[in-house]
């Protein structure tokens, strides 16, 4: 029990970085570096008992400094895409990286996950991480003071709360970007992954993947998840996103109680997960290409599910999507938790 913190490493410019470790009286563990805010490793219990490493990740520094894939990290200030690396804000425009084609992915060339966050210690089951954004960075305008905080509660759940202030009008789009396999990180594609998804609507996007503005009805498609079902050959038909499987982003439908589940047969582990947000991209690794990974695991492509809660991708640019400014004076409140069963 408490937290154990030890040094996992040096960045290739020779800052340390620390890993803390908490775990709760079932045998739940949780490590998160300060590089990213990044959640290294995640263990649950199976049916039978068994421990198993449920998130992707990397055994050193080295692997996260050369990772494009976000695994695991705190993204942001943007999370998602923006079309065309652009935006206007009270008649000004602002120009952005374009990592990701011609748009801009998860915050630029050197987005939140490759920073380090100064790391505070709450308690026996809280660590909450900080991060200063200035203005300009990124081309993004205004100065943001950043936190997020993991809490590992006893009924197995993993709460992610995030909070921003900002010095001056801005916009802001945080999320976390693990990659679960709930058959355990080793253990290969997730096509046996079972989702319920309660979300009747979708953002249609352009072949970019960008949002075009507008939402559309998940009935009659493969994007519809409101009764279980097992991802299975939808992951690699080419006549499904060209055989990358999903990089979607979901309207979320209102009300309470969690609003997706997804649970491994293999293991019987599973997820329900409740946000305050309205949003949710899933992402099946459609792009993870081959890689060694943590205890000499080697990834691929659909070796992961991504369940990205945020606001619609390229909101800054849709009028009529769910607004993402912060204006100075105001406190940005969001959370995710995921509770982690099995049966």
């Amino acid at each position: 029990m408490g937290i154990h913190t030890f040094l996992f490493g040096h960045t290739s410019s020779g800052e340390p970085v620390f890993a803390r470790t908490v775990g709760n009286r079932n045998g739940m563990r949780m490590t998160v570096l300060d590089y990213g805010a990044t959640i290294q490793s995640l263990c649950v219990p199976d049916r039978n008992g068994v421990m198993r490493d449920i998130v992707c990740g990397y055994d050193d520094v080295y692997g996260y400094e050369k990772d494009t894939t976000y695994c695991g990290a705190i993204v942001g200030r943007w999370a998602n895409r923006i079309g065309k690396g652009a935006f206007s804000l009270d008649g000004k425009s602002y120009t952005l990286a374009c990592n990701n084609g011609e748009n801009h992915l998860h915050g630029g060339s050197v987005g939140y996950s490759h920073r380090i966050w100064a790391c505070r210690e709450e308690g026996e089951d809280t660590l909450s991480f900080a991060l200063d954004s200035p203005d300009g960075e990124e081309g993004y305008p205004g100065t943001l003071h950043i936190t997020v905080t993991y809490r590992l509660t006893e009924d197995n759940a993993l709460s992610i709360r995030y909070f921003a202030q900002a010095e001056s009008k801005s916009v802001i789009n945080l999320t976390n970007h693990t990659y679960f396999n709930l058959g355990g990180h080793s253990s290969g594609t997730v096509e046996d992954h079972v989702l319920t998804l309660r979300a009747s609507r979708y953002t249609p996007m352009d072949s970019g993947n960008i949002p075009v503005g507008t939402l559309a009805p998940v009935e009659g498609t493969p994007l519809d998840f409101r009764t279980p079902a097992a991802f299975g050959s939808r992951l690699h038909d080419k006549a499904f996103n060209g055989g990358r499987g999903y990089d979607h982003n979901y309207a979320l439908d209102g009300g309470e109680g969690p609003v997706a589940e997804l649970w491994c047969p293999a293991t019987g582990i599973g997820l329900e997960m409740t946000t305050s947000m309205e949003g949710m991209q899933l992402y099946t690794a459609g792009w993870l290409t081959e890689r060694k990974g943590k205890d000499g695991a080697v990834y691929g492509q659909a070796h992961g599910v991504c369940l990205e809660t945020q606001h619609f991708p390229n909101a800054v640019n849709c009028p009529a999507f769910p607004s993402p400014i912060l204006r100075k004076g105001e406190t940005l409140q969001q959370w995710t938790a995921f509770r982690f069963f099995a049966r």
